[in-house]
């Protein structure tokens, strides 16, 4: 079984504190329903900074920032690809990027 690292994009934040705990619950059962799978839930991140090879660096995150990550095993594309399809960030708007990790 491959690791593949789910880098989460865009998506809405919660506007009360009733629909922060709603969304809340929601990562925490799609995670709880992949068991075992859940190598790193993650955790949401800040504003990123892009570096380019002339060394200058933006602090805008890019064209598509990122808004959080996961790691998770899965057995193939098409199995980590199943599992992003019920994650909590599609209903919020937001998009999943797959990447299986390479061993080195």
């Amino acid at each position: 079984m491959s690791q593949y690292l789910f880098v989460y994009h865009g998506g809405r934040m919660p506007e009360t504190e009733e629909e922060g705990a709603q969304m809340m619950k929601a990562w925490e059962d799609w995670l709880a329903g992949m068991g075992d799978d859940v190598v790193d839930g993650g955790n949401p991140v800040g504003q990123s900074s892009t570096v380019f090879p002339d060394g200058s660096v933006q602090n805008n995150g890019g064209t598509n920032p990122a808004s959080g990550y996961s790691i998770i095993k899965a057995t193939s594309d098409e199995d980590a690809a199943t599992k992003a399809k019920t994650c909590p960030i599609l209903a919020a708007g937001g998009t999943v990027e797959l990447a299986a990790i390479i061993e080195m």
